[in-house]
């Protein structure tokens, strides 16, 4: 009957006894093991990691000719250069900060307005500038 029950269950009955409580077998070089996994680990992801910095390098060189040919710049060369120009002060450009506008400028562009609508008037036949007098 012993020999049936084994046949039935295969090699199962190893596993049975840990199931059902019993000790496991301890591996006398499993700790060695599984060091040399965790190391066999570790160096393929390091040679993943190189493999990827070569990849990295060889695409950066690529698009270096490419920027070279097309007299293209890095998006951080750009941006560096366009914080740059906004930090320099510009005179008269119509992009400054508005805190930077001198005071009394509000009524000097006012005065130029008359002065370009007094323009306008003179070149107007007389009847219409009597009426924008008015």
């Amino acid at each position: 009957m012993d020999f049936v029950m084994k046949q039935a269950l295969g090699g199962a009955t190893k596993d049975m006894g840990k199931m059902l409580g019993g000790e496991e077998e301890k591996d006398p070089d499993a700790q060695k093991k599984e060091e040399e996994r965790q190391e066999a680990l570790r160096q393929q992801e390091e040679e993943r990691k190189a493999k990827h910095a070569r990849m990295e390098a060889e695409r950066e060189k690529v698009r270096q000719q490419i920027r070279d040919k097309y007299g293209l710049k890095k998006k951080e060369e750009k941006e560096a250069e366009e914080k740059a120009a906004m930090e320099q002060p510009c005179e008269g450009s119509l992009t400054r900060p508005k805190k930077a506008i001198p005071a009394g400028c509000g009524d000097e562009e006012e005065e130029e307005e008359e002065s370009i609508l007094d323009t306008v008037l003179k070149y107007l036949p007389g009847p219409l500038q009597d009426m924008f007098k008015k």
